[in-house]
Parts: structure tokens; sequence; C-alpha cells
């Protein structure tokens, strides 16, 4: 069996995430391969996609959004996703029970006495009525539970019902409160139901953008539990490597696997990018010292592949800061890139 070490699973991972190359596709297609974006910060999607497009119009993700041929909803890990209509309907209810088994981990404690299917049957109809925030629904419906904090509420309904956060927010330099409404009401039918052909279907997709992989790794990425069942339906379907730990990855039989000496452009990332958070074992891309930089919502640049830099913009300013000693060649690549960034945003300046 093949062994691919780092820099070889580095350069499949940059090649299937368009980050070795910047593609000629649609922002609808590249939502579509990348199984969505991380989109808690409703302006990050952006980054992510003018990274990996050639002439990304941030307007053409707008649209999409306006015309519900997008949305912004939770989805893997529990977090919120910008994702294409169909995905929003598709995977759903492969994700919903673990959307409860999560927020009920999280907020037991804090919702005694509170019974969920009633919970859920309560808050649904004020959000198909119009969208609402999340807590101004929690308090119209908090009597029935008294001393239930609406904050709670509003958590626990954001993961039982199918909502969707609706325009103007996530729209390119819009700012909007995070107004709710169903699934159902917003793209006029409800999720499709779950089955072993959905997950089966998302595992080879995750491959076919993130792999190869561990089913660690796809766990880690979707969420998810008991996907040992979908590798095996799938294991005969599947190229089978091992990583430099010995762990068996899985990869599509048409997966991208580039010369490891593939030169890697300078890219600039969004907070949260899932190029970055999609694994369980992230030494492919990020060194372990940095990796709760990851999850605290770090910018990451990338030089040669890898996380080698953070980066803020701030009152027009856009400062880099070098995790590790950067060449004058590598340096100038960063300026060059950090300049055409800050073009997206309208111009400003750059500390580096």
């Amino acid at each position: 069996m093949i062994t691919l070490d780092g820099r070889a699973l580095n350069r499949a991972l940059l090649a299937r995430q368009f980050l070795l190359r910047r593609q000629e596709l649609t922002a609808y297609a590249a939502l579509e391969h990348l199984v969505g974006l991380q989109a808690q910060e409703p302006q990050e999607p952006y980054v992510g996609l003018w990274s990996r497009l050639a002439a990304f119009d941030p307007l053409e993700l707008s649209k999409l959004i306006e015309e519900r041929t997008a949305v912004r909803t939770l989805l893997m890990r529990r977090t919120l996703h910008v994702v294409t209509a169909r995905d929003a309907l598709a995977l759903r209810a492969v994700h919903q029970p673990m959307l409860e088994a999560r927020m009920w981990a999280t907020l037991r404690r804090n919702l005694p006495g509170v019974d969920l299917a009633e919970l859920a049957a309560a808050g649904r109809p004020l959000f198909e009525g119009e969208p609402r925030m999340l807590t101004e629904v929690a308090r119209e419906i908090a009597g029935r539970w008294p001393g239930v904090a609406a904050r709670d509420l509003g958590d626990a309904l954001s993961c039982l019902v199918p909502l969707v956060q609706v325009p103007p927010r996530g729209l390119w330099g819009r700012k909007g409160a995070a107004r709710n409404t169903t699934v159902e009401r917003w793209l006029g039918q409800p999720p499709v139901p779950d089955t072993p052909e959905a997950v089966d279907g998302l595992v080879l997709r995750y491959l076919a953008a993130y792999g190869p992989a561990a089913s660690a790794d796809i766990r880690a990425w979707s969420g998810l539990s008991g996907l040992r069942e979908s590798v095996t339906r799938l294991r005969l379907r599947l190229r089978v490597f091992r990583d430099e730990r010995r762990r068996e990855l899985f990869d599509v039989p048409d997966g991208e696997l580039p010369d490891p000496g593939t030169p890697a452009p300078v890219r600039f990332l969004p907070a949260f990018d899932n190029v970055v958070l999609g694994f369980d074992d992230r030494g492919r891309i990020i060194d372990k010292e940095h990796r709760g930089l990851s999850v605290a919502g770090a910018r990451f640049v990338l030089v040669d592949g890898r996380v080698s830099a953070t980066w803020t913009l701030t009152g027009g300013v856009l400062g880099v800061d070098p995790l590790r000693p950067l060449s004058r060649g590598e340096r100038d690549e960063v300026a060059a890139e950090a300049r055409d960034l800050l073009a997206l945003y309208g111009g400003g300046s750059l500390r580096l």
C-alpha cells in the first residue's frame, strides 16, 4: 500500500481546494464542490472564494443569497455554512441528529423541564410567519418554561428547527441582523429525508474536495458519527493509502494527486476556513503549535502551502504577522497577494 507523506497530502489538498491554481468556475460550482464554506462571520466566505476563483466578483455570491440559490444555515459541526440551496435541502436531515446531540450536550443543564419537541413545535410557526431573530422567538414562548433563559431557548431552536439566515445578513459589504426563517418557507420545500445513500454521497464529496483522508478526518469535518458503516459500504470503490502515522487514508478514484514538488502560491484564508478545520489530523497544512489559532478565528496566510502567518484588516490597514521567519522572496509574494486582497476591499495600506 502506497504511503503518502505530509507534502503529498498538502499538495493534494491545495489542488482539490482550488488553492494551488485559481479556477475558472462560478461561485455556485465552487460551493457545490467544497460542500459550502464556513460562514460564522458573514463576510469571510467572500475571501474564501476570492482566494480560489479567477476574477471572482463578490456580488456573484451576494446574488446567489438574494435569489435563494445559496443559503446560510447550520450544518457541519453545528456551525454556520453558506451552501447551495440544493445542499441545504439534501444535507440537513443527514446532520439533524448530530445538531440536536451537540446542542443537548452543551445546553442540557440550562434547559430543565424543557421538552424539545414541544419547544420546536412552539417556535417553528413564529419563524414561518416572518424572519425573526432567535432570541425574539424565544422570548415570545419563554413563559412556558419559567427560569430558562431566552438565550438558551433560542440556541436550542437553531438546531431543532431547520432554519436559514436571510439577507441582508451575509451580503457583501452589508450588515444585517441574524434573522431566521425555516428552510421550507425560504426554499419552498422541506429538507429531504436522510438515507444511507445521502451519507455515502457526502463522504465521497468530502474525499473529492479534501482527500485522501482517514475516517476520523471525515468525522471531524462533518461532526457525524457512524461513518465507519459508510466507508465500509464504499470501500471497494475507493483508493486506499497510508499516511506516515500508518493510518488508512481513503480517496475517490479520480482524486488529483499532484507532484509533491509542485510550487504552491501564497493564499490568504478567511477565518474558520475548512481547509484547516476539516481534519482530525491537521498536520498536512498547519503546525501543531499553531493549531489553537485555527479555532480562535485567526485568518491565515499560506506560504508554500502551509499556515505561515496570520492577517487582520482594521481601519483599512491589512496587517500580516508571520508565524515563522519569511525569506525576502516569500515576503514579496505575500505583499503582492495582500495588495490584490486590499483591492477586493476597495483599497488600503499594508503592514508586513
